[in-house]
Order: structure tokens, then C-alpha cells, then sequence
């Protein structure tokens, strides 16, 4: 192949380029998208007539007591699964990232042994109570704000039942749960 074929090659290449990178600049002037002066997406929201912008009121819900009724300690097991990630569930084993939960209920609140409480659990006083321990299982960090525990809560108040009731199992004197009264 002589120097003029390889000039033609070269010179087609080049070309291309070109051509192309003038479609480029060609296509981008017309059809250049339109950039809006806020960055974002509005929305547009409609508040029901007659009640301003009160928000939505949470749905009642029941006392705990007559959730345990129908609690299942067998679910329960089964649901603390997700506990244990982070906390160990027998009797004499080693914390993990949070506490060993073997007798929790009835216990004094940030009082396991050997685990570094943070200050808001310290300042919660008192000890764990069904109620307690359903309201914490909701949400940790509503329950306690500045708590390490970064889980994010059952929604599910039978879920948080059948959790109450299995970690109620785990000592060696089970505490009695409260009952719905009549």
C-alpha cells in the first residue's frame, strides 16, 4: 500500500469525525432542552376543602394488652430472626452490636451487663413493661431519640405482640403478661 492510500484512509477517518462532530453541535442547537430556573419538579398538592393543611390523623391504635391475647410466642421466634443481627437471645451469651435480650422483660432499662448504653436509653429509667417494649418495637427512635439502635420498627402490632411474647419466654421466670381487661 503506498503513502497516497493511506492519505485517503486517514483522510476518510478524519472526515467522518467531523461530519459527525458537526451533526453534534447541529442537533444539540435544535433540539437543546429547556433549562428550567428552579432545578427540580414541582407538585402540584390539593388540600381537602374544610380542612386546610391539617395532616392525616394516625389510625388508634389498641392497648397492646389486647394484642398478647392472641400473641404466638412460635411467630414471634420466627419474627425476632431480624433481632438477631444485631443482639443475642440466650442466657449467658455475649453482646453483639446491641444487647443480649435473655431476660429483658421486667428488666431495668439500659441495664444489660457489659454493653454501653447510649445516654437517651440510660435516661429512659423504670424497666421494660409490654407496653415499653411495644412502644420501642414501633419505633426505637421515637421511643428513645438519640438511641443507637438504628432498626426502624415493627408497623405491625401483632408482630410486635408475638415479639413481646417470645422475649418473654427467654428467662428462666417468665413474667406474666398483662391481660385486656373486660
Amino acid at each position: 500500500m503506498d503513502s497516497f492510500e493511506v492519505n485517503k484512509i486517514l483522510g476518510a477517518v478524519l472526515g467522518t469525525g467531523l461530519a459527525v462532530l458537526a451533526l453534534n453541535i447541529i442537533a444539540g442547537g435544535l433540539f437543546s432542552p429547556e433549562v428550567p430556573a428552579k432545578p427540580g419538579y414541582e407538585i402540584a398538592a390539593v388540600a381537602p376543602e374544610g380542612e386546610g393543611a391539617k395532616p392525616a390523623a394516625a389510625p388508634k391504635e389498641e392497648p397492646i394488652e389486647q394484642a398478647l391475647a392472641s400473641a404466638d410466642a412460635k411467630r414471634g421466634e420466627q419474627t425476632a430472626k431480624i433481632c438477631q443481627t444485631c443482639h443475642t437471645l440466650g442466657k449467658g451469651e455475649p453482646n453483639k452490636i446491641g444487647p443480649n435480650l435473655w431476660d429483658v422483660v421486667g428488666r431495668q432499662k439500659g441495664s444489660g451487663a457489659g454493653f454501653s448504653y447510649s445516654d437517651a436509653m440510660k435516661a429512659k429509667g423504670g424497666t421494660w413493661t409490654a407496653d415499653d417494649l411495644n412502644k420501642f418495637l414501633a419505633s426505637p427512635r421515637d421511643f428513645a431519640p438519640g438511641t443507637k439502635m438504628t432498626f426502624a420498627g415493627f408497623s405491625r402490632e401483632n408482630q410486635r405482640a408475638d415479639v413481646i411474647a417470645y422475649l418473654n419466654t427467654l428467662s428462666d421466670s417468665p413474667k406474666p403478661l398483662p391481660t385486656a381487661s373486660k
